[in-house]
């Protein structure tokens, strides 16, 4: 009798771990500026002093901040959409399973969220991923047009009130948006406090960014969970390679229209309003032209070897993402080296690329020994039993 067993080594798409890979170092870049810098309570455009601050954040900003969550999000609905179709192959039931493995993620949530960084976001695609698995029966065209409502509906009407508040009363919004009390205590507990201050500190920051970002992930990941499904069922990176010239314009076209609004803060008065343009829509644009100029680089037989690495590390993605913020935190926080607050922006963007190009080497040569990542490894074993 067939059972639903984890995918095998022969049945990846390799494709998906390039993008995984990519998706990782994106997101690791952005995240560098919330590890060392109280970033969640302060305004970027007026926090930094030198010019070269200035200009790495905005770099920072435009390309990698909002432009690579997406794409990792979509890859787990692309994921769990192959886990739903080898089930039903198979003839066995998918929410169980589905259900506890999202339970074991949420777990390592916990775990990463209270115990390592506040930053976590495998609490939003646990729970998440609890709704999402109903959802997956549905074709790939209603996935993607329910996916496209709520996204873009809510999406649209914040960012209209943001833009009503701004004109009506741009000081207020912008006065209410640094929270000196909370930098200090930030800097004072990541900088210098002992184990349980940072503790303390790091559920306090959980619960400022959480109480308000969880219930948004219904309309901010769901949506991309939905995306990433629908493209899975119309075998999108499946058929690249057959079909790589048909992702030429869209490469072309949403890099540039994501740029374009990935910019705008930088170029207009109504800085909130075009925030919310530019992580809600240029960020999400953004990402599609990513992943075109990326399947279309991976024709290149040389391209997927020197690369190879990058599609190693994003095999073990679950790894490479939790030992990212285990070694940023041992850099940054007291009871590392205790270098929090103190890093130029430039700095901290390539020490994320160093620590990222050593985890892809390290990945390479994992799995030449290995099959499962260790910590994909615990997941499996706590899922499958064996």
């Amino acid at each position: 009798m067939p059972t639903l067993k984890p995918t095998a080594s022969n049945e990846r798409i390799a494709a998906l771990d390039y993008l995984r890979g990519f998706a990782l170092l994106g997101i690791f870049i952005a995240n560098m500026l919330f590890f060392h810098t109280p970033y969640v309570y302060i305004d970027p455009f007026t926090w930094f002093r030198s010019l070269s601050d200035e200009v790495s954040h905005m770099w920072v900003d435009i390309l990698f901040q909002s432009s690579f969550y997406p794409l990792f999000a979509m890859l787990f609905g692309y994921g769990m959409n192959m886990q739903y179709e080898k089930a039903v192959r198979l003839g066995k039931p998918f929410v169980p399973t589905a259900a506890k493995r999202m339970g074991i993620l949420l777990l390592f949530g916990i775990v990463h969220a209270f115990l390592i960084w506040p930053g976590d976001i495998l609490i939003t695609y646990a729970l998440m991923g609890l709704i999402f698995m109903w959802m997956l029966r549905l074709p790939s065209a209603i996935l993607a047009a329910i996916g496209a409502v709520v996204y873009i509906v809510p999406m649209a009407l914040l960012t209209l009130l943001t833009f009503i508040g701004e004109k009506l009363d741009p000081e207020g919004i912008m006065g209410a948006y640094v929270d000196i009390t909370n930098v200090n205590r930030s800097i004072e507990a990541y900088g210098g406090g002992t184990f349980g201050e940072v503790t303390a500190q790091r559920a306090a920051d959980w619960m400022f960014m959480n109480m308000a970002s969880i219930p948004m992930a219904l309309f901010m990941i769901l949506p991309l969970f939905m995306f990433g499904a629908a493209a899975g069922k119309s075998r999108l990176i499946e058929k690249a390679s057959d079909k790589w010239k048909k992702w030429i314009l869209p490469a072309i076209l949403f890099t540039a229209a994501g740029l374009a609004l990935k910019s705008l803060p930088y170029f207009t008065d109504l800085r909130y309003t075009s925030q919310m343009l530019q992580d809600s829509f240029g960020g999400p644009i953004l990402t599609v032209g990513y992943v075109g100029f990326i399947l279309l680089f991976l024709q290149s037989g040389l391209v997927r070897k020197v690369f190879h690495p990058v599609a190693s590390a994003g095999r073990m993605s679950l790894t490479v993402y939790l030992t990212q913020s285990i070694i940023a935190t041992l850099i940054f926080y007291s009871y590392g080296l205790g270098y929090y607050g103190k890093l130029p922006v430039s700095l901290g963007t390539w020490l994320a690329v160093a620590i990222f190009a050593i985890q892809c080497i390290l990945a390479d040569l994992y799995f030449q020994k290995f099959r499962l990542g260790p910590f994909e490894h615990i997941w499996r074993r706590l899922t499958y039993g064996k």
